[in-house]
């Protein structure tokens, strides 16, 4: 079966060389989409030291912008919230951060309730704290 890569204008430009989302019959695969700003790879809530420590960290910020760029490709790949079927997310700091995320998530995801792994890693390419990894059926 073809596969379609798809491009999403509206989302942050991929970080590597590989496509916002592929394609596949019915089923639509997101790559790990952050919450870098998509006008100017920014990430909400944080600045950086010259020396690239933190000085601003807002990690709610970035959880809303996360799920923002999602809302972007979905709706890119033709999708919709709604069609999310299974979610991997990636936290930096999982005792800093979870439940802020757990309950941000909670808002998002009150109506639709896909499958949900989270996972605990040391790092990201870019100085982001969050990262999901979806799964889509489109109709």
């Amino acid at each position: 079966m073809a596969s379609k890569k798809i491009h999403a204008d509206e989302a942050p430009k991929p970080v590597g060389l590989y496509p916002h989302a592929r394609r596949v019959g019915n089923l639509l695969f997101l790559s790990g989409i952050g919450p870098r700003n998509p006008k100017d790879d920014s990430v909400p809530g944080l600045t950086l030291s010259k020396s690239g420590n933190y000085n601003d960290f807002d990690f709610e910020a970035q959880c809303h912008a996360v799920f923002d760029n999602v809302k972007r490709v979905l709706e890119a790949s033709g999708a919709k919230w709604e069609n999310l079927v299974d979610v991997t997310v990636f936290l930096t700091d999982m005792k800093r951060d979870f439940s802020t995320y757990n309950r941000v998530y909670a808002e998002y995801f009150k109506d639709n309730q896909p499958c949900r792994t989270t996972v605990g890693i040391d790092s990201l390419p870019t100085p982001i704290a969050i990262e999901l990894k979806c799964m889509a059926v489109i109709d």
